[in-house]
């Protein structure tokens, strides 16, 4: 008996280490920013050429990935489907949304809903202000968590300790040159943010784009996000920013609040 049971273990540790895998390579593909062919993807991992082939080849099989004309991997149509049901169905993305359009009309600015996952913030929801800004987030884009103002909201809530966790060893890019460049900057950015309850973004991910966030957290550091408005610098002045901070932060309550009721323990 101790013998099958060692046996079972040691393949669901083998099948988990291959869906790993499987899981790392789709990331690759689908958050590239070009689609790339084999031997992009084969210079980026640390597969051997013939296992490459075979786990492309199974999420082709799998309608996850597909493969153009000329030889480079996308999207799939059935991840493509997935994700819109996902998006679909999300709860939380659900319950903000009455409160996300509320916030636009007021403001005017594109206003954003992202989750904090690691040190990234992934974006759940995104409504267009009234003059369309190009910007590179997106519903389903990740964001460095560091120098996006919900990022650093959703970061401002946890503890110090699992801050300290979270940000070990992160690698401070650059993205413009006002992008903070080390742990130390950041803390002590997060230490203002507590203490005023909204984050800043001032042009530090993307050039001539601010905004200012709040912490959404309905159950603890169990689900952490943000809510912000966004908008061009020549039009979302500092003084903008602080007009429309206490409207971002009730935002964020009434969001905590809804979601709150939601999930409460039924009667």
């Amino acid at each position: 008996m101790s013998s099958d049971r060692e046996k079972g273990d040691s393949r669901r540790e083998r099948e988990t280490g291959t869906l790993g895998k499987l899981v790392a390579l789709l990331d690759l593909v689908a958050l590239a920013d070009a689609p790339m062919r084999f031997t992009d993807i084969l210079s980026l991992t640390d597969q051997p050429r013939g296992t490459l082939h075979r786990q492309l080849s199974h999420l082709v099989e799998e309608g996850l990935l597909e493969v153009d004309r000329d030889g480079r991997y996308l999207i799939g149509i059935r991840l493509l489907k997935l994700a819109s049901r996902s998006w679909a169905s999300n709860e939380f993305r659900a319950v903000a949304e009455p409160h996300l359009r509320g916030l636009q009309e007021v403001t005017g600015e594109t206003v954003h809903l992202g989750v904090l996952r690691g040190v990234e913030v992934i974006y759940l929801d995104k409504v267009e202000g009234r003059q369309s800004v190009r910007m590179y987030s997106q519903i389903g884009n990740a964001s460095p968590a560091y120098c996006t103002g919900v990022g650093k909201a959703a970061l401002s809530a946890l503890d110090d300790a699992a801050l300290a966790e979270r940000i070990a060893g992160l690698e401070f890019l650059p993205y413009t040159e006002h992008t903070l460049r080390s742990a130390t900057e950041l803390l002590a950015d997060i230490r203002d943010i507590r203490v005023r309850g909204y984050a800043f973004d001032r042009e530090e991910h993307e050039s001539g784009i601010c905004c200012v966030a709040a912490p959404i957290c309905p159950h603890g550091d169990h689900m952490l996000a943000g809510v912000s408005v966004t908008g061009p610098a020549y039009r979302v002045t500092s003084a903008k920013l602080q007009e429309w901070a206490p409207l971002v932060v009730a935002t964020a309550d009434s969001i905590m609040d809804d979601m709150r009721n939601r999930m409460g323990p039924k009667r």
